[in-house]
C-alpha cells in the first residue's frame, strides 16, 4: 500500500466531515475506504449499547447482519477487542468463536469455506469512552499477517472515531430540533428489550412520526394489522417522551372480563364487590405522571368507553365503590387492529371516545410493505435463537432469503419470528446436513437454514409456494387442476389469483358467512376479511 493510495482513500473522508451527509451514506463511505486500504472480505461498524453491540454499518456481510444484536458475554472476541483499547489481531487458529462465521457474503463458496480465518479489529473512542468497534474479517488465513496492517488499522481508527462522532452529533442536533423535551438517548435494547427495527421508507417515516409526537402529551392511536409490533411503537413513543422516567403501564383490554374492567382501570375500595378484601389502585393511578397503554382498545364496551371518556377529558376518576375524586396526570396511548372509524359508524364505539383517542394517529406498516426489512428482522430473530440454543452460527442460504422476500406475511413480524424459531429446530433435527461440522461438539458449528426448513407441508401452502400448491389436497369447489400450468404474470400474481378463487369459493359455499368461511380455511375471521379486501373481494 503506497502513500498515494492511502491519501486517495483518506482525503475524501476528511472532506466528508464538513459535509451534511445522511448517516448511512457517511458510514458507507467510511467502510468502503477501509476495504480499499486493507484486504478484508468483510468490515463492520458496531455501536456499544450497555452489554450489547449493534451493527450500524456493514460491507461484505449478509444483509440480515444489520438486524442482529451481539451480547458481549457470548462473544469473547468482541469483549477482548473492547478490553484491549487498541487494534489487535486474532490468530487464524484462535479457539475463540467468530461472531461472523457463516455471515460473510457467499460468492459461491460451500458452507465449509465460510468460516472466518483471519480477524482483527479496534475499539473506537468518543468523548474518552468506548463508542463501539470496527472489525475486519477474511476467509483466507494470514490475510492480515503483515504487521503494517495492524498499524494502519490503528491509524484509521482515529478518522473512524471522528466520522462516527460527526454522525452522532448530527443525529443529536436533529433530535434537538424536533423537540427540546425529548431525552438525549433512548435505546431499549441496552437492557435486552426489543426495539423498532427497519430501514424501509415506511419505517423511517414511522420513526419520524414517533419522534414528532413523543415530545408532546397528545393522545396517540396506533393502528395496524395483527403482529406488526404496535406495542413496540407505544414503547418507543414513551421512551422518547418527557415521561420516559415515569412508568409505562400496559393493559390488554381484550383480556379483561366485563365485570372487572372498571376495577382494573379505576381501582376499587374494600367491599366494592364480592372478593374486594382491600383497597386497590387502578391502572390510571399506577400510571400517574407516566403513560397508560390501552392495547386492543376496540374491545371495550360502550359503558366502559363512557367512563373512560371522563378521565380522558378531565383527569378525574372515582374508584369503584367510592365517591371520592382522584386526579391523575396520564398520557394515553391506544392500539387496535380494528377499523375504529367503521366501528363508530356501526355504533360499536362512541364517536367522542374515538376522537379523544385519535388525536395523533400512527399507522404501523404491514411487513409485506417493508421491502428488505424482512431480512433485517430475520437476522434479529436468528441471533436470538442462536443465543438461546447456544449455537456457533446461524445463517440463511440464498433460497431461504429469496423465500422470505417473496412471502406475503399475513401474520407480519410475529409470523416471521415464529417461522424462524421453527426452522432452527427443524434444521437441528436433521443433524449436520447443510451445516459446517463442530470443532468438538455434537452440534454443527454453523447451522444453515434452507427454504425447506422454513416451509413444508401445511406451512408451505400458507406461504404460497408453487410446489406446495401443486401438492396441497384439493378443497371442495376448487380442484388443483384448475391452477394455471405456468404463471406468466409472476409468482406473486399467481398466488393472489389462487387465494382469490379459494376465498370466493368458500364464501359461496357458506352463503357469504365470513365466520363459516374462516373456519373452513382455518383462519381468523378478521384476517380473512382483511385478506379479502386486499384481493378485491367485495361481499
Amino acid at each position: 500500500m503506497t502513500t498515494s493510495n492511502i491519501l486517495n482513500a483518506v482525503i475524501p473522508l476528511v472532506a466528508d466531515l464538513a459535509q451534511d451527509l445522511p448517516e448511512r451514506e457517511r458510514l458507507r463511505r467510511l467502510l468502503a475506504a477501509l476495504r480499499t486500504l486493507l484486504p478484508a472480505d468483510a468490515v463492520a461498524l458496531l455501536r456499544l449499547d450497555g452489554e450489547w453491540l449493534h451493527p450500524v454499518a456493514i460491507d461484505g456481510l449478509v444483509p440480515d447482519t444489520l438486524g442482529r444484536r451481539f451480547r458481549l458475554a457470548e462473544h469473547p472476541r468482541f469483549a477482548q477487542l473492547l478490553a484491549a483499547g487498541q487494534a489487535m489481531r486474532f490468530a487464524p487458529d484462535s479457539p475463540l468463536p467468530d461472531p461472523y462465521d457463516g455471515l460473510v457474503a457467499n460468492h459461491g463458496q460451500t458452507i465449509a469455506h465460510l468460516h472466518v480465518h483471519d480477524c482483527m479489529g479496534c475499539v473506537l473512542q468518543a468523548g474518552g469512552l468506548p463508542w463501539g468497534l470496527l472489525t475486519l474479517d477474511a476467509l483466507e488465513p494470514g490475510r492480515f499477517a503483515d504487521p503494517a496492517s495492524l498499524a494502519l488499522l490503528q491509524a484509521f481508527s482515529n478518522l473512524a472515531a471522528a466520522t462516527v462522532a460527526t454522525a452522532e452529533r448530527v443525529h443529536q442536533l436533529a433530535q434537538l430540533a424536533r423537540s427540546a423535551r425529548a431525552p438525549a438517548s433512548g435505546h431499549p435494547a441496552a437492557s435486552g428489550e426489543r426495539e423498532m427495527l427497519g430501514h424501509s421508507p415506511a419505517m423511517r417515516q414511522l420513526a419520524k412520526d414517533v419522534a414528532l409526537v413523543a415530545a408532546s402529551d397528545l393522545s396517540v392511536l396506533i393502528t395496524g394489522e395483527t403482529g406488526t409490533g404496535k406495542e413496540l411503537v407505544a414503547r418507543a413513543v414513551h421512551a422518547q417522551s418527557g415521561r420516559a422516567g415515569q412508568p409505562l403501564i400496559s393493559i390488554n383490554c381484550a383480556a379483561l372480563p366485563d365485570n372487572l374492567v372498571e376495577s382494573e382501570l379505576f381501582g376499587h375500595v374494600r367491599g366494592a364487590f364480592t372478593g374486594a378484601l382491600s383497597e386497590r389502585s387502578g391502572k390510571f393511578e399506577q400510571a400517574h405522571h407516566g403513560t397508560l397503554f390501552l392495547d386492543e382498545v376496540g374491545e371495550l364496551s360502550l359503558p366502559v368507553q363512557a367512563k373512560l371518556l371522563r378521565v380522558l377529558q378531565s383527569g378525574q376518576l372515582q374508584r369503584l365503590g367510592s365517591d371520592r375524586e382522584h386526579h391523575v396526570d396520564v398520557r394515553v396511548i391506544a392500539a387496535t387492529n380494528r377499523d375504529l372509524a367503521e366501528d363508530v359508524r356501526a355504533g360499536r364505539m362512541r364517536a367522542d371516545f374515538y376522537h379523544r383517542l385519535n388525536v395523533y394517529p400512527l399507522s404501523v406498516p404491514p411487513l409485506r410493505e417493508r421491502d428488505s426489512d424482512v431480512l433485517l428482522l430475520a437476522g434479529y430473530f436468528l441471533e436470538e435463537n442462536r443465543s438461546r440454543l447456544q449455537l456457533g452460527g446461524l445463517r440463511l442460504d440464498a433460497g431461504a432469503q429469496s423465500a422470505l422476500l417473496t412471502h406475503d406475511w399475513p401474520g407480519n413480524v410475529r409470523e416471521l419470528e415464529h417461522l424462524i424459531s421453527r426452522a432452527v429446530l427443524k434444521a437441528l433435527s436433521r443433524g449436520n446436513t447443510g451445516s459446517a461440522p463442530a470443532r468438538g461438539g455434537s452440534r454443527p458449528r454453523i447451522v444453515t437454514l434452507g427454504a425447506h426448513d422454513l416451509w413444508d407441508g401445511r406451512n408451505a401452502r400458507e406461504a404460497g409456494t408453487a410446489p406446495a400448491l401443486a401438492a396441497s389436497p384439493a378443497l371442495p369447489g376448487l380442484a388443483v387442476t384448475d391452477l394455471p400450468a405456468a404463471a406468466p404474470a409472476g409468482l406473486r400474481e399467481a398466488v393472489a389469483a389462487y387465494e382469490r378463487d379459494l376465498v370466493s369459493a368458500s364464501l359461496a359455499r357458506h352463503h357469504g358467512s365470513w365466520a363459516a368461511a374462516a373456519r373452513e380455511l382455518q383462519m381468523d375471521r378478521a384476517n380473512l376479511q382483511r385478506l379479502a379486501r386486499r384481493l378485491g373481494i367485495r361481499r
